[in-house]
């Protein structure tokens, strides 16, 4: 099974999605080759002290995004880690539905970049994030 057929598989319900989505309410909700798509209800569960979303909770989710749709273009045995993670937060969320959509924009033989574009119910920018990530290979990509 390839890792697209693994995420396919979480989005059908053939297969359980990571426990840190059912923590925090991440939902894979779609994927291609170099693109993935989660959302997330916001709510009350996701509010920092001041009331408005949690900026790590958007972090998560970007973050989930750019991961899967980086993971997508690998080779079997390949895996990958975050290097770096930037995030810039445009518009506080309190409540409603979120949807990141992350792209891989370049994909190098060791290292590759994604964005990711959070948007809230209205289609409005919410959060825009880039992420470096690297390729893992052989005892490497063991286990991960």
């Amino acid at each position: 099974m390839t890792k697209l057929d693994e995420f396919r598989a979480i989005i059908t319900g053939e297969a359980p999605g990571p426990p840190v989505g059912e923590l925090i309410g991440l939902r894979l909700t779609a994927i291609e080759k170099g693109q993935a798509t989660f959302e997330l209800d916001a709510g009350p569960q996701h509010a920092s002290p001041l009331g408005t979303m949690h900026g790590g909770i958007l972090c998560d989710l970007a973050d989930a995004a750019m991961g899967c749709a980086y993971a997508s273009q690998l080779a079997d045995e390949e895996s990958f880690t975050t290097l770096e993670l930037k995030i810039n937060f445009l518009k506080p969320i309190w409540e409603g539905r979120l949807v990141a959509v992350a792209t891989v924009v370049k994909a190098g033989r060791s290292v590759g970049l994604s964005e990711c574009k959070i948007t809230d119910r209205h289609d409005n920018l919410v959060a825009y994030a880039t992420s470096t990530l690297v390729t893992l290979r052989g005892d490497a990509a063991k286990g991960r």
